[in-house]
């Protein structure tokens, strides 16, 4: 993505956080956010020397010669903080603004502080960040949610039930997940601020997983599994409409829909051809075709497909000498790279700027979240309570997307 400045692409603005009076939680949490886009090189002015309080005069020259292009100063207002990013180059603010933020003990203080943040993102390079979205996953077989950047982890599902594949709706006020039971898996729909869930038409038999929901939010797609095979449906879960039969197993397993943004296709995994694989179809069904290109003895099944935010890729996992990596399929060109090698990689997710994804790897001894800058290499891990699986990131959260702790 081209970065909107006057800089060289693919070269990284430095950029410093000022310090200053007060603020202290704020300022940690909106560098770290920065830092976290992978846009800025963050200048770090080791330990500040104290102040008495009174603001002054930024010192342009001193942070020109550090490599900062960008110096971004907090400070308090009435309800709030203020915020001004300075152009370092041109000596002067390039924007500004008064941020409202509730006190540090409401339960909405920390995305407020994440959506300043991607706001500051946006002055700086003309793209916003994505500090205020978070992560859905499952832990002992429980779903837990928690912020982009590591913190404020909830679990949203009750202890003693036991659920899989957790899915944000595009709003973010909903999940949906799979609830098994006595051999059993029916999909819920769950509101994230009542708690109230609701079945999703066609689950009440077999096993269900993988649900996805379309782009609009009114269509939920999911694998069904019963005696004879599994197959895909989609259920207008809008107006609770009876589910619709996408693919035809004929002793094959089709599973693991992902909506194209534009909802017209989606991709799922299949074993028609021997080993599961990536295909595509329409969204109703017709046109089914393979996706990505593999080879037999080179590499093995490929499961867990997500497709970009812009449409251009779909990311999955495939076993590399038996050991699941990390692949992008270019969706025009159906042309393949692989972004990860060491230890195992599986079930990707994209962050809403299409220059993220987070999965699940046993690098560190124990399956954890890590997240990957698809233009700079970077990863770095989200510790969860215990092993990972299964993890799904959100679009850019609105402001009453505040979930029950059960």
């Amino acid at each position: 993505m081209t970065v909107v400045l006057k800089y060289t692409p693919g070269v990284r603005p430095g950029l410093v956080v000022l310090p200053g009076p007060g603020l202290d939680s704020v300022r940690a949490i909106v560098r770290r956010d920065l830092d976290y886009t992978d846009r800025f090189e963050m200048v770090d002015l080791g330990t500040p020397a104290t102040t008495d309080g009174t603001p002054g005069p930024v010192n342009y020259g001193i942070y020109k010669s550090l490599g900062a292009a960008f110096a971004l100063e907090l400070g308090e207002a009435p309800g709030g903080v203020t915020a001004r990013l300075h152009d370092v180059s041109r000596s002067q603010v390039r924007s500004q603004q008064v941020f409202p933020l509730p006190a540090d003990t409401d339960a909405g203080f920390r995305l407020e502080v994440h959506r300043m943040s991607d706001e500051i993102a946006r002055w700086a390079t003309g793209t916003v960040g994505v500090a205020a979205t978070r992560l859905l996953f499952v832990s002992g077989g429980r779903v837990y949610r928690i912020d982009s950047d590591g913190s404020d982890l909830a679990a949203l599902t009750p202890a003693g039930q036991t659920a899989l594949s957790p899915v944000w709706s595009p709003d973010g006020q909903q999940l949906a997940y799979t609830q098994l039971g006595a051999g059993r898996g029916g999909v819920a729909v769950q509101n994230l601020g009542t708690g109230a869930t609701l079945p999703v038409p066609g689950t009440q038999s077999g096993l269900n997983i993988t649900p996805m929901f379309s782009p609009d939010g009114r269509t939920l797609a999911y694998a069904h599994s019963d005696e004879n095979g599994t197959d895909i449906y989609s259920a207008n879960i809008a107006d609770r409409c009876r589910a619709q039969r996408l693919t035809v197993g004929r002793y094959a397993d089709n599973l693991s829909p992902t909506f194209s943004p534009d909802g017209r296709r989606i991709a799922f995994v299949s074993t028609r051809a021997g080993p599961p694989q990536i295909y595509v179809m329409a969204a109703d069904g017709t046109d089914q075709e393979l996706l990505a290109p593999f080879d037999f003895g080179a590499t093995g099944a490929s499961n867990a497909p997500e497709w970009s935010p812009d449409g251009a890729n779909v990311v999955f996992h495939r076993e590399v000498d038996r050991s699941p990596q990390i692949f992008l399929v270019d969706v025009g060109r159906r042309s393949l790279r692989q972004y990860t090698s060491a230890g195992r990689n599986e079930d990707p997710t994209w962050a809403p700027d299409g220059r993220h994804f987070a999965f699940v790897s046993d690098r560190s001894g124990l399956r954890q979240l890590w997240v990957m800058d698809i233009e700079t290499g970077r990863v770095r891990q989200l510790h969860s309570p215990g092993a990972a699986r299964l993890p799904a990131w959100s679009r850019r959260l609105g402001r009453t997307a505040v979930a029950s702790n059960p």
